[in-house]
């Protein structure tokens, strides 16, 4: 009896949920399709580009990682990301204090060399390479990261470096968080990934520093597994990532000399608690949808928030979106929505129609509220990526017969289910008080 009766409530579940399915379809409707629009960023074609920088210091000759040293688990595990790379990715290895062995240190803080050069790789001569790498020296990762910067050159596509380090730089300067930011405010399209294999703070917030500078990222690497595991999914996201890269774009302080964005993405340096304004061309019947993030790459105070506005020309708003925060976070991100009036609603112009009246060149404009802490840079400001897309203007979410995306409308549906609802439970209530008594 408890089978039969789990099984009628199993089927009822999988009816309402068909039910609510289709009744989600019905009022929700479809979303409109990305709208391709002309002038947009082209697809970058380079393959992808990936420079692995190895720290060879003495320290790596440490052997805490599953009873293996540090230059060990490195090693193997740069084999195995070389026996998976993807046959259009170009590949180069560089080392930093590997092979300098004598004890003056400003000839050991020049000590970076490039083992394997990027390009398109031969497995086996590459981990040749690796196998020779012997710990030595010092830890100049300021060095290594501008020599890895050439190696990879520039284009349009976006170039990563992944720095696998046990220790904080033992040379600065140059300090590798300001190379970092050196490198990203250039407008290359480079991003470099940190992993470390010692736990210790100061590494851990240095190589946290160097990441977030460029929108990489940080992995505080336990095992020779997550190591391997951690590259490959790098190399991975380079091969992913490539063909679509942020065009270098820079702001303007009024929407009269703003740039003209056309859909794709952009990247831009904001300083603190600056704005910037671009502009965007909008006809009617269309609607804008843009999102901005601000990266807080360097250490600032606690409060803080990013706001994106759409205004028309004249400075009167149209939508705004924002986002604040009060303690660390990678990123500060917000998003708007704006749809241009359709052409059916316009007044139409003598000279050139309905249509004129209602296309818009909307003004986007992004602030921020961050400050930094004391003694941080200012320059050269936060990276800032903004979204563009300009797509045909969402319907009106209309039922197919009754318009139940209509606000009373849908609220009358709803009253008279219940009702109906209410009428049949009591009725069944009845019938089943009826049926006891009776027996």
């Amino acid at each position: 009896m408890i089978t039969h009766t789990k099984k009628r409530r199993t089927a009822r579940g999988a009816a309402l949920l068909g039910a609510l399915t289709i009744v989600a379809g019905t009022v929700l409707g479809t979303l409109p399709a990305h709208a391709d629009e002309p002038g947009a960023p082209p697809a970058a074609t380079e393959a992808p580009k990936v420079d692995l920088i190895l720290d060879g210091s003495g320290s790596m000759r440490t052997a805490d990682i599953q009873g293996k040293s540090r230059i060990a688990v490195a090693q193997q595990s740069i084999n195995e990301v070389i026996d998976a790379l993807p046959a259009e990715t170009e590949f180069g290895l560089r080392t930093l204090g590997a092979t300098y062995p004598g004890n003056d240190q400003k000839e050991g803080c020049k000590d970076t060399k490039q083992l394997f050069p990027v390009g398109r790789t031969n497995k086996v001569e590459a981990k040749t390479a690796v196998a020779t790498v012997r710990p030595t020296g010092w830890t100049p990762i300021g060095v290594a990261l501008r020599a890895a910067a050439q190696d990879l050159g520039t284009g349009p596509t976006t170039r990563r470096i992944v720095l696998i380090t046990d220790g904080e730089d033992t040379c600065a300067p140059p300090d590798p968080c300001d190379v970092a930011r050196e490198l990203a405010s250039q407008g290359i399209h480079l991003v470099i990934d940190t992993l470390g294999l010692a736990h210790d703070d100061k590494t851990r917030q240095q190589l946290l520093c160097i990441a977030n500078a460029t929108g990489g990222t940080f992995t505080d690497v336990r095992s020779q597994d997550q190591l391997t595991q951690r590259v490959k999914q790098i190399v991975t996201r380079a091969q992913d990532t490539h063909t679509v890269t942020p065009a270098k774009v820079t702001g303007a302080e009024q929407c009269s000399s703003a740039p003209i964005l056309t859909p794709g993405v952009y990247s831009d340096r904001e300083k603190f608690s600056e704005h910037r304004v671009y502009r965007v061309p909008v006809k009617a019947g269309q609607e804008l949808r843009a999102s901005v993030s601000v990266t807080p790459d360097r250490a600032v105070a606690r409060d803080y928030g990013v706001l994106l506005q759409a205004t028309d020309s004249s400075g009167q708003e149209l939508v705004r979106g924002s986002d604040a925060g009060s303690g660390r976070t990678d990123v500060a991100s917000t998003g708007v929505r704006w749809s241009a009036p359709g052409t059916e609603s316009a007044t139409p112009s003598p000279t050139s129609g309905a249509a004129a009246s209602t296309d818009r060149t909307v003004c986007l404009i992004v602030s921020n509220s961050f400050a930094g802490q004391a003694g941080v840079q200012a320059d050269a400001g936060l990276p800032l990526e903004l979204t563009v897309d300009v797509a045909a203007a969402s319907p009106a979410p209309d039922g197919p017969a009754m318009g139940l995306g209509r606000g009373w409308i849908l609220l009358g549906v709803l009253t008279l289910a219940g009702l109906l609802a209410g009428l049949i439970f009591g009725w069944l209530a009845r019938w089943r008080i009826a049926v006891w008594r009776e027996n």
